[in-house]
């Protein structure tokens, strides 16, 4: 049995959106926790209210360089690690593609000390991006051979994330090291990037309050599964804690589609102003839907998820508008 208080947990990529809250989740939980950030992309700020804790450090650092982790793990006694350092942004891969190919390299250094080290257990941030253009809804996991034959990757940064989960496994398998891949479908919430490097909501909101219209690539008719960050946590903490999902890779999503242009539409009535999307030419390389099986992530972390889209985006628009970012 895994359990979070009074363990010791490296966090990967802490400083990011999701990894910040992840930490934040965690303390609360009793866990003493370590965040390794390069600040690339995560920021400082993220870590607040971590900071204010005694059973949080945060070491400046590179998650990809073995050297540098190995110091980590020789100074401190890590129970379990979840592995979330990752190149991030659709914008910022299609600018610097090759950029991704580091992370292989970091997660093989991550288990390889986890091996040596004697971690309990990896839960791996892999992404919905391991599904490609597959077709058929709702997308379901599958592992090793099996999954290299069912998705359909046209990047490599859903190779590097397919490639991340098969190293998962063969840990898992072969060296005893239990893992878990969860596979994220669109999380959002506060601390999300806005930028043009971010994520559809953050940007919305960010043209909303700007008193500009939202954009739509498109027709605005492709569907994405939002989930809300506190859902996302709550079921990576139940994927360390569980030994059922150990060796396993699990969609962590709502199994709910939402278009685009209805996202924009919820934003913008939430916003009160008086504002229309616009429409430009659709992006070559987007996938036109996107929605997960869940049963997975509901029999194996026991998790069911309330379906409070509009709630979520109302508290994820007021922290925005409260910050300004």
């Amino acid at each position: 049995m895994y359990s979070i208080e009074g363990s010791t947990i490296l966090v990967t990529g802490g400083a990011g959106f999701i990894g910040s809250h992840l930490c934040d989740a965690l303390l609360k939980k009793g866990a003493n926790v370590i965040c390794v950030d390069n600040l690339m992309t995560g920021k400082k700020e993220n870590l607040a209210q971590a900071m204010e804790s005694p059973n949080f450090s945060f070491v400046d650092g590179d998650a990809n360089n073995k050297e540098f982790l190995h110091g980590i793990f020789e100074k401190q006694s890590i129970d379990y690690i979840f592995h979330y350092a990752a190149v991030l942004g659709v914008q910022r891969v299609i600018e610097q593609p090759l950029l991704v190919l580091d992370d292989i390299i970091g997660t093989r250094a991550i288990m390889e000390l986890a091996k040596e080290f004697g971690v309990k257990k990896v839960v791996f941030s892999s992404s919905s991006e391991a599904y490609g253009h597959m077709a058929e809804l709702p997308l379901k996991e599958d592992t090793g051979r099996e999954l290299q034959n069912q998705t359909h990757s046209t990047s490599l940064y859903s190779l590097v994330k397919i490639t991340g989960e098969q190293i998962m496994q063969v840990y898992n398998d072969t060296y005893g090291v239990p893992t878990c891949s969860l596979r994220f479908f669109n999380v959002f919430g506060p601390r999300q990037e806005s930028s043009t490097y971010g994520f559809v909501i953050g940007i919305f909101i960010k043209q909303i309050l700007e008193g500009k219209a939202p954009t739509i690539f498109g027709d605005g008719y492709q569907t994405r599964d939002f989930i809300y960050v506190d859902d996302n946590i709550e079921s990576a903490l139940h994927a360390l804690e569980s030994e059922k999902a150990d060796g396993q890779v699990i969609n962590v999503g709502m199994g709910r589609q939402t278009t685009i242009r209805d996202l924009a539409e919820r934003l913008i009535a939430i916003s009160g102003k008086d504002l229309a999307p616009i429409f430009k030419e659709a992006r070559e390389y987007e996938i036109r839907y996107r929605s997960p099986d869940v049963t997975k992530m509901q029999s194996l972390l026991g998790v069911t998820i309330q379906d409070n889209l509009n709630e979520n985006l109302k508290k994820t628009y007021q922290w925005y508008e409260q910050t300004q970012v």
